[in-house]
């Protein structure tokens, strides 16, 4: 392992988290102008055979993936082989069915495009069937007016942009991720792994059980949802981490309960983007793991509080709703419906475009520093996809979410103690994020998975960290 003495609270807050048993498995790297100053890792990448994390150990990354996504498409826009403020419908005819002909790209990438969920279950036969999946929702009408509002598109967003690319291209974004930028750049990052990969990715495992909900009249079973405690508020009732459809719920409690009794919930999880944080200026979580109130809310929220208590009760009813948008966007494609979850070759392999990616923090990272260096899309280009296009009520999450083209951007949902932060984070706590201004690219990885009810604050602790060792 590596740090520099420049950022030796950064290994002090990675070993603490150890000592104090919030980790089992976990990573994070720091470049800094360039160089990687934090390459850190340690624990058990699978607690079932006693295999400890080493040093190339990989783990699989959820939402992280959308922002390499969105990095392929705009490679795609600089060739001139997409046109971001075009209709989808220009390169894939069929999406303009049932009033999508005026959908563009660009509503695609910022989650506006009113397609967050997916009608139909999809079977697990086509899982690795992306151009099927993605077919169904070309048959489909919007939720909402297309550029009206946004909300998270937690798995859509990736099958929707992936079938962009391929029409485009006549390829995978796990195939262009492969050629265009982890190849040549040399990193360990695949967005659908190879076998060989797959066996040495770290075990996914569920987070330790949360505390009883408080919510009143709870339903007896509890369905996939967000991990979506903030900081600012995780004292609230709010939901566990995320459980399958039909998983009973003991004592009024959400709980995810692992595939065959394993408790690797990998993956009864559909997926989210939301670490459990605040976010401002000045507000988050410091390296010590206290809260800092934001300095204010949006959305006529009280400053200083996070959400109000109606939003909070809100987000918890929708949680333990199978019906919700939340539940819909989240659960389908259901990675439950697999032994062990996101665990199973078949999603590991699959190589989905919003929640499909295997790395290690360090080339994570090393994606994050090439990409502000200007070796992977001209600095122009980064800077417009940068430029915040929706910042706001999330209609699929309920909290405050930002977006540019593709790339989360400081928001209650994305805690950064620098505006200039930009990247994506990930069910359960990963993170990649690059800030141009300060030359900084990091990234966390870990197994095991946040418990929503305490918070899972250990990779902005890290990042925290990081800021206040500059």
């Amino acid at each position: 392992m590596h740090c520099d003495p420049r950022f030796s609270r950064v290994r002090e807050v990675f070993e603490r988290h150890f000592a104090d048993g919030e980790e089992l498995g976990a990573a994070f790297a720091v470049y800094l102008n360039g160089e990687l100053v934090v390459d850190l890792w340690g624990g058990v990448a699978d607690r079932h055979t006693g295999r400890r994390w080493e040093r190339d150990t990989p783990a699989f990354a959820y939402s992280c993936t959308k922002a390499i996504t969105a990095t392929v498409l705009l490679q795609l826009a600089e060739r001139g082989l997409v046109d971001v403020s075009a209709p989808v419908a220009e390169v894939w005819p069929e999406f303009a069915a049932r009033g999508k002909g005026a959908i563009t790209v660009e509503q695609v990438l910022t989650h506006q495009c009113g397609l967050p969920v997916i009608e139909d279950p999809v079977p697990v036969e086509e899982f690795e069937d992306q151009a099927a999946i993605a077919a169904r929702l070309a048959g489909q009408a919007p939720i909402w007016e297309p550029g009206a509002a946004h909300g998270y598109h937690a798995l859509t967003y990736g099958f929707l942009l992936g079938e962009v690319i391929r029409r485009v291209t006549g390829k995978s974004v796990g195939e262009l991720v492969a050629a265009e930028i982890a190849g040549p750049l040399g990193l360990e990052l695949w967005v659908g792994a190879p076998d060989d990969v797959i066996a040495r990715t770290a075990r996914l495992k569920a987070g330790e059980r949360p505390q009883p909900l408080t919510v009143t009249e709870a339903p007896a079973t509890a369905p996939a949802s967000a991990d979506l405690t903030t900081a600012a508020a995780q004292s609230a009732p709010v939901p566990g981490p995320a459980t399958t459809p039909g998983t009973p719920a003991t004592g009024g409690t959400a709980r995810a309960e692992g595939a065959a009794g394993t408790g690797d919930e990998a993956a009864q999880v559909g997926h989210s983007a939301t670490p459990d944080s605040a976010t401002s200026d000045s507000g988050g979580v410091t390296a010590d793991g206290e809260t800092a109130a934001p300095a204010g809310a949006r959305g006529g929220r009280p400053a200083g509080g996070g959400q109000s208590g109606d939003l909070l009760a809100e987000m918890a009813k929708a949680a333990l709703d199978p019906q919700s948008l939340m539940n819909r966007a989240l659960g389908n494609p259901g990675m439950h419906l697999l032994k062990g979850g996101a665990n199973h070759p078949t999603i590991l392999r699959a190589g989905w475009p919003a929640a499909g990616m295997v790395t290690t923090a360090r080339d994570l990272a090393g994606f994050y520093r090439a990409l502000i260096a200007g070796d992977i899309l001209s600095p122009a280009t980064l800077r417009d996809a940068m430029r915040t296009r929706v910042d706001g009520p999330d209609r699929v999450l309920y909290l405050d979410t930002a977006f540019g083209l593709g790339y989360m951007r400081p928001s209650i949902t994305f805690l950064m103690p620098s505006r200039s932060a930009f990247g994506h984070s990930g069910l359960g706590g990963s993170i990649g994020l690059g800030d141009q201004e300060r030359g900084l690219a990091m990234a966390y990885v870990m197994n095991k998975m946040a418990n929503a009810v305490s918070g899972n604050l250990r990779g902005m602790r890290l990042v925290r960290a990081v800021y206040d060792s500059l």
